[in-house]
């Protein structure tokens, strides 16, 4: 049987295929060190088509919580769905955390790319370098500060909200430029035919199983049934008094005495309201109402529980508030960057909005905000002001 010669355009196509897929020359002295199949443009290209779709969902989650925290003079979010901000930021924050796997083995994939030689071919490559540099120590970044930040564990003087907010924009830049001059490769290495696709196969199932495993043991700080297993979360349903877990006690914020006070008082005041004033008891002799509504902190736990109380709509028509007002709720603390909060219309109209005075059946405890607390539908566990003392009616 005679074999029909290559066809000359796909042989010209095969050679041409072959050698965009190679892997560059090496600094003298190294090509030998890097004898890993595993270290090719294919592995590379899967490992960084889903680590480009976890940080594509990483960034817009985060926009959820940053706009919800700090909305724009326009922005209104919606009190409904209940639990969009738990869903949004359970998702940011555990899927970042299995994210981690997919990064390392990306950067371990194309580190032998670090040694290339020569290291600058042109002013364009010199470029494309230097924005590589860029989308690694971003995405570095993003992930270190991160998970300090879970943890609790400060050890950087800057404040890792802003950091983390400005640095997703740099990385999500970058990300876009990368893909632009390296995804014509990707899209090539991915359509050719793969060679030791077992060996293949088995690193990136071992970094798909790597993301599970660090989902499936922090997933319970968010997901109550798998609460057991959440062995890396920071926080966990059923922990914390009344079974609700807490980021920062009365003693830690100094409002203890002030919080304990005979004479504390709720005040309503506002050029759009009357003014008034209302006692504990007074808040207690007023209409009680439960509410199950979660409590979701940035950290990316959160828990649901039954908050008893009056409703914030309730106290407001009290003091002639307009329905379109905002209101500016005030904590007993001193200082800190989260001691007030705005509530806007569509929250504080909303029924489940409550001015709690008891957590799961009992009265609420110290440290989760006694004598009142806010709490409200869809909105940050920062932003659900503890220790409340005055509103502020604009």
């Amino acid at each position: 049987m005679v074999r029909r010669p290559a066809h000359p355009t796909r042989a010209r196509l095969t050679a041409r295929l072959t050698a965009r897929l190679a892997p560059p020359p090496l600094l003298p002295g190294l090509s030998g060190r890097f004898t890993s199949r595993l270290h090719d443009t294919r592995v590379a290209s899967w490992l960084g088509a889903a680590l480009g779709v976890s940080i594509a969902v990483s960034f817009a989650t985060g926009l959820v919580s940053h706009f919800m925290q700090h909305p724009a003079g326009w922005m209104q979010w919606p009190s409904r769905p209940v639990g969009l901000y738990r869903v949004t930021q359970g998702v940011h924050v555990i899927g970042g955390l299995a994210a981690v796997p997919l990064l390392l083995a990306k950067l371990w994939t194309v580190y032998p790319r670090l040694w290339q030689w020569p290291p600058v071919r042109s002013a364009g490559h010199a470029v494309q370098r230097v924005l590589v540099f860029v989308l690694v120590g971003a995405a570095l970044f993003q992930s270190v500060t991160g998970v300090l930040n879970i943890g609790y564990w400060y050890a950087f003087r800057f404040f890792f909200t802003t950091a983390h907010y400005w640095t997703s924009y740099i990385l999500v830049g970058a990300l876009l430029v990368h893909i632009a001059n390296e995804g014509g490769t990707a899209r090539r290495a991915l359509m050719a035919r793969p060679r030791d696709a077992v060996g293949r196969r088995g690193f990136l199932l071992t970094v798909a199983a790597a993301g599970g495993a660090i989902a499936a043991t922090t997933a319970g700080e968010a997901v109550t049934p798998l609460a057991r297993l959440a062995v890396l979360a920071p926080r966990r349903p059923g922990t914390g008094p009344r079974d609700v877990p807490v980021n920062k006690s009365a003693a830690a914020t100094g409002v203890t005495a002030a919080a304990r006070d005979p004479a504390w008082r709720l005040t309503v005041t506002g050029r759009a309201a009357r003014p008034l004033t209302l006692s504990l008891d007074a808040l207690r002799a007023l209409p009680q109402h439960t509410a199950r509504l979660p409590i979701a902190c940035v950290e990316g736990w959160s828990v649901e529980a039954d908050w008893t109380g009056v409703r914030l709509r309730d106290v407001l028509r009290l003091a002639g508030a307009p329905a379109g007002a905002r209101i500016r709720v005030e904590s007993l603390e001193r200082g800190g960057l989260y001691r007030t909060s705005t509530v806007d219309p569509p929250h504080w109209n909303d029924p489940l909005t409550l001015l709690a005075l008891g957590l799961n059946g009992a009265p609420l405890p110290l440290d989760h905000g006694y004598p009142c607390r806010l709490i409200a539908p869809n909105r940050p566990g920062v932003m659900q002001t503890k220790w409340v003392h005055r509103l502020v009616v604009a």
